[in-house]
């Protein structure tokens, strides 16, 4: 019997000490980052920080925004992380974003950060909408390739175009800024009123109108450049076009909404040099300063972007997404 209590307290005790010395500490991230990267920022994050464990709650940038915006009250996220800049300045406007300054902040470029006091969000990367063009799709039906935004208010093009609604994509919704911003709010409206007559539907993700594009679909995405680079890498007969006329862009960024030291930890890694260079797996332009390599197939950005006032971005979306719908929403594809 002895000899038994012995085995049983050896076995016991060899089962504590093999056993997981703590439980990881879960946070919850809310996201609009395209879901095929979402593994590869979590598993990296949970290998540097094996005490915390990330659950992602992801959507696109519109309905993300509306959520967050509609819990603020109770808030959910713990971090947000992946969101349009023009809607972390949304968000730290009604109170949600508390401001923190993030280990490693002076190694990020400024003009992709809060430009407010208190900052409250960081760019982790920036991205761009460009034209994705079918070239197979347009010989069958005989269309010239587009070199302007102008050129795809031309009639040959009815039926042929697809772009994202932005009252639900933040993808779109930066489209419709960048066109008010660069053309002016009449010419702007003029614009896409006559850009709706060859305008097949609206969909409620931004990528998804240049994989329609891809798949041959439409002949013509407006959509996420960074999208159409990754559909040419992997054979789709797609042009990624930067028309004249400028192209707006936006930040993906981080910022805290409840400021845990767990939280902060996820914010301090979001910016770090580790993480930029996953960014920049996907995107030319990342946070940090001394990331940068070229991606595949994508469009020299740099020398097309635009001058974007994200303030004017976040005040002003509550009117723009009305009056677009108002105009536009009948030919948005069912949710």
């Amino acid at each position: 019997m002895k000899q038994r209590w012995i085995i049983g307290s050896i076995a016991a005790l060899g089962a504590l000490f093999t056993a997981p010395v703590f439980a990881a500490e879960e946070v919850v991230v809310y996201t609009a980052f395209e879901t095929d990267v979402l593994a590869k920022y979590k598993i990296a994050f949970e290998k540097a920080n094996p005490d915390i464990e990330i659950k992602w709650v992801r959507d696109s940038t519109g309905i993300m925004t509306a959520k967050l915006l509609a819990e603020k009250n109770n808030p959910r996220a713990e971090v947000v992380w992946g969101l349009a800049g023009s809607s972390m300045a949304l968000l730290k406007r009604s109170g949600i974003l508390k401001p923190y300054s993030p280990k490693g902040v002076e190694n990020l470029r400024t003009s992709m950060i809060d430009p407010e006091e208190n900052k409250a969000w960081y760019g982790n990367d920036a991205w761009f909408n460009a034209i994705c063009f079918n070239e197979y799709v347009a010989k069958q039906y005989n269309l010239p390739k587009p070199t302007s935004w102008d050129d795809l208010l031309k009639p040959v093009y009815k039926g042929h175009i697809a772009m994202p609604n932005p009252a639900s994509s933040g993808t779109g919704y930066m489209q419709v800024s960048a066109w008010l911003q660069t053309m002016g709010e009449d010419k702007g409206w003029k614009y896409m009123a006559k850009l709706d007559d060859n305008i097949a539907h609206y969909t409620h993700s931004g990528s998804k109108p240049c994989v329609q594009a891809g798949m041959g679909e439409v002949a013509i995405g407006v959509s996420m450049a960074l999208r159409g680079a990754k559909l040419k890498t992997q054979g789709a007969p797609l042009d990624v076009i930067l028309p004249a006329g400028g192209i707006g862009w936006e930040s993906e960024a981080v910022g805290l909404v409840k400021p845990s030291a767990t939280a902060k930890r996820v914010v301090d890694w979001s910016i770090s040099k580790q993480a930029n260079e996953l960014y920049n797996e996907s995107y030319a332009l990342v946070g940090h300063k001394d990331v940068s390599k070229a991606v595949k197939n994508y469009p020299n950005v740099q020398e097309a972007m635009v001058a974007m006032d994200f303030s004017k971005m976040a005040n002003d979306r509550k009117d723009v997404l009305h009056t677009w719908s108002e105009k536009f929403d009948s030919k948005s594809e069912a949710r």
